[in-house]
This record gives C-alpha cells, structure tokens and sequence, in this order.
C-alpha cells in the first residue's frame, strides 16, 4: 500500500463515520427544494475545497522549515521573521480585502486569491532553484520574504471570499454544521500542507513542494470560475432571507458606514480579542511544534504524521463545534467557543506540565482540535 494512501486511511475512516452520524442527526428544515441543495452543495463543495487546496500554498513553507533548517538553508530564526511578516501582511490585507470583497463579490476575490497564490508558489518554487551548495544562499531569504509577504496578501482573501458567497446561500439555522463542514475542509488543507509538502520534498526535492501545490491552485481557479457563484439568484434560484442581522437590507452602503457600524459595536471588539487569541494559540501551536521537535530530536509519529493528526483533530473539532451550536445551543456560538477555550486552556497546562515529554506532542494535538472548533 503506498504511504502516502496509508496516512489517508484514518481521515477517510473518520470521514466516513461523520457523514453516517450527520445523516442520522435531526435535519433543520428550511423548505429548500432538493434542486436547490443539489445546487448549493455543488457550490459551497469546490469553494472550500478550493479553500483547503490554498491552505496547501500556504502553509508548505512551514512544513518543510524543519527540514531547511536541518540542511543549512534557511535557519528557525529566519523563517520566523519570515513569517512574522507574513501574519502582519495577513492581518493588514483584511483592511484592504474585506472591502473590496464587498464591492466584487467572493467569487471575484476567491478567484484572485487562488490565482495569486498560484503564481507565487510557482515563483518561490523558481527561488528555491537557484540555491545550489557552490552558490551558498544569500539573497534567498530576502526573496522569501518578499514572496511569502505576496502570497499572505493573496491569502487573506480566501476567509473573507468564502463567508461571502455562502451567506446568501444558507439561513443563519443552518450555519453551525456549515461551518463544521467547513472545519473539515480546513482541516484536510492543514494534512495536505504539512504532509504532502514535507513528502515532496523529501522525495522529490525542494521545488516541489511549491510546484504542485501552484499547480493544484491553478486548477482551483477553473474550477472555481465556473462552478461557483454569488448568489442563488446568479443559477436561477430565488434569494431568501437569512434570517441574520443584514436579511433584508440591500442598500449598499459605504466604507465609512461600516467601519462606523462595525466599530461601533461592543461585541465587535469582543470577537476581535477572542480572535486574537486564537490566532496566537493555533499558529504558535502549528507552525513552532515541528520546528520544535525536530531541534530536540522528538521526530516519532507525532512529528511524521503531523499534518494528518492536525487533520483528524480539526474534524473533530469542527464537527464537535457545529453540532453542539446548532443543536444544544440553539445555533448560539459564543457558549461554543467558551466550551473550546476551556479545552484549550486544560491543554496548555498539559503543554506545561509535559514540555520535554513524549505526552506533550498529544497535548498540542488536542489544543488543536479545540482552536480550529472555535
């Protein structure tokens, strides 16, 4: 059996298990017609598979930084000045993309993030094969630096995109699963970033762990342009009220207007803390673990299989996340994600009380699974 088939098996397995449970759940009945579903899933489906395939064009750098720092080629502390840049380049961008996702619509910027972060990948690939042993490496963290900074521009469209065109698609009842599917989705991006990309590598060298996955997001963008659409009304459907706080208002107001409107409101800044933080524990989390294990020499299963226990522990997460939202909860999220945070606050002493110990590779495992849920 080939390897790469072997580590899929268990995702497969636990995908196969969830679909079984959420058929068998209580459905939330909205009236959709089964034309309508048909059509919504052949949407929202290549959308998030569109957002886990960047997700591989994303995080591919850091899967391999281990392996570069191991090889003299790009050292832990570089990599991180790289990547500190590229958050700050990610964060700032939302400024910039969120409005302009609102003047083009999701399926435009979705189609410019994955075309972007298609070409860049391609360039970084072209960077990395320059670098020969008689050429040393100047200049190539400057130019990863430059690069990763363009790709995290690109990047920061995929969230705004994808909120964008699936919330005229679905009642604001229905999101909850929604966005535990999404989870699932997320969550095989992080297998395919942090697995496929170090299995590339180690078999076929550096460059290819930015020449496919600039090639997959190359097939994303045709997939994407014609099987994604805006609205239900873009296929022929009728547009439906949401049932969320905008169902309804159609005047398209200007940027002033919403920054006034959104910062204006008290929970606005309460999400912006509880963001913040997550951010801070879910990239601390998945970036620095490898590079910490391979520096300390713990390279067992944890390490191996990374990308697919970060997999498996999203999927969990998310669909633990969306069901208790929608059916516990009655699709109120905050109770979720003070549920999630008490995991990860349990997680964070098992980190501090195992650091140095086999048991803290499981602890970090299961911080994950709380922090992609929230």
């Amino acid at each position: 059996m080939p390897v790469w088939l072997e580590k899929f098996l268990p995702i497969l397995g636990l995908l196969v298990a969830i679909a079984i449970v959420v058929r068998r759940l209580p459905q939330v009945d909205l009236g959709h017609s089964a034309d309508f579903k048909r059509r919504r899933m052949l949407n929202w489906v290549p959308l998030g598979m569109t957002y886990a395939f960047l997700y591989f064009g994303r995080y591919n750098l850091s899967a391999i930084a281990g392996e570069l720092d191991k090889a003299g080629i790009l050292s832990k502390s570089l990599f991180n000045e790289i990547d500190g840049l590229g958050a700050l380049v990610y964060g700032l961008g939302f400024l910039i993309n969120g409005p302009l996702t609102d003047r083009f619509g999701g399926r435009a910027t979705m189609l410019l993030a994955t075309g972007g972060s298609c070409v860049v990948n391609l360039l970084m690939a072209l960077a990395f094969q320059t670098v020969t042993p008689s050429s040393g490496h100047s200049g190539l963290g400057h130019q990863l630096m430059i690069l990763n900074g363009i790709n995290m521009y690109f990047q920061s469209f995929g969230a705004v995109s994808i909120v964008k065109v699936n919330a005229p698609w679905f009642h604001v009842r229905e999101r909850g699963v929604l966005g535990g599917l999404f989870g699932i989705l997320i969550s095989l991006g992080l297998y395919f970033s942090y697995d496929w990309a170090l299995a590339l590598m180690k078999a076929y060298g550096i460059t290819m762990a930015f020449w496919v996955p600039g090639a997959v997001l190359g097939l994303c963008v045709l997939v994407t342009f014609f099987l994604v659409r805006d609205t239900p009304s873009d296929v022929g459907f009728a547009d439906f009220d949401t049932g969320d706080a905008s169902a309804g208002d159609t005047r398209r107001k200007s940027l002033g207007e919403v920054v006034r409107l959104l910062f204006s409101q008290r929970v606005i800044w309460i999400l912006v803390a509880i963001e913040f933080c997550s951010g801070f524990l879910r990239q601390s989390v998945m970036k620095q673990y490898r590079l910490y294990a391979k520096a300390v020499g713990d390279t067992g299963f944890v390490y191996e299989n990374w990308g697919m226990l970060l997999c498996i522990a999203g999927i969990l997460g998310g669909v633990f996340a969306g069901f208790i939202s929608d059916h516990v909860f009655h699709s109120r999220r905050g109770p979720v994600s003070g549920v999630l945070y008490a995991g990860m606050l349990v997680g964070t002493i098992g980190a501090l009380v195992w650091i140095g110990q086999p048991m803290l590779a499981w602890s970090v495992v299961f911080m994950s699974l709380c922090v992609i849920g929230v």
